[in-house]
């Protein structure tokens, strides 16, 4: 079956670690996406990752209420780099060769990013993991995401989440809120709907990076999305 893609960033939330537990990483859960990744990388797809942190501490989250804002974005970043290096261990015992990259030099535990260094990983079939989000506070993981897609010449950024697309409304207040299969940058802003935060957003529309939303919670999701299946909300030009 032909693969839809050959090179895609992939952005986790930190949340999404933490599977049904309150905070934190649930083992299996961090092992199911790490099977799903393996499955998808062993056909061929070169995968880059960008992990955020919110399961352990985020920047604008209350914990963080009466912090100097970029201590507190500096805390987050460092919750990506333990999230990171969970990721990679769950892949290499997959059997999956996975580097952690990070926008924050700590040389005696991961790689730093460097964009050639990552092209390279990339072609030499690893997964490349980037931690730190940009290494810059005031910027989310979202906005690492675009920008980190659109300097690795990525295809397309796949927003994993726990909500399986894009939807007219919030689908856990409104039981008739319906998920668009596909929907343009200008319909997001024109109907208010959040996909990413708008630095990101507009990065990508700018560079004409679609974005695709879907549930990693749903097995197999990821594999149905290479190869082109209906799954999740595109958003496009």
């Amino acid at each position: 079956m032909p693969l839809a893609y050959k090179r895609v960033l992939l952005k986790l939330s930190g949340e999404a670690l933490m599977g049904d537990d309150a905070y934190g990483i649930n083992r299996v859960t961090i092992e199911g996406m790490a099977a799903d990744i393996r499955d998808v990388s062993k056909l061929g797809v070169e995968l880059a990752v960008v992990i955020g942190g919110g399961n352990i501490f985020r920047g604008v989250a209350p914990g963080a209420a009466g912090m100097d804002r970029a201590t507190a974005d500096y805390m987050g970043m460092l919750a990506t780099m333990m999230n990171a290096l969970a990721l990679q261990d769950s892949l290499r015992r997959a059997g999956l060769d996975a580097r952690v990259l990070s926008a924050l030099r700590m040389d005696q535990v991961v790689e730093p990013y460097i964009r050639a260094r990552a092209m390279r990983h990339l072609e030499e079939g690893r997964v490349v993991i980037c931690a730190a989000g940009t290494g810059n506070p005031f910027f989310t993981t979202d906005t690492a995401a675009a920008l980190r897609g659109a300097e690795m010449g990525a295809e397309i950024v796949l927003k994993a989440t726990k909500v399986d697309g894009v939807y007219s409304d919030d689908p856990k207040k409104n039981p008739h809120a319906t998920r668009y299969e596909t929907i343009t940058f200008d319909e997001v802003i024109s109907r208010h709907l959040q996909v990413m935060d708008a630095t990101a957003f507009a990065l990508c529309r700018e560079q004409n990076l679609p974005i695709k939303v879907f549930s990693i919670m749903k097995p197999g999701a990821l594999m149905r999305i290479v190869h082109g299946d209906n799954e999740g909300t595109l958003v496009h030009l």
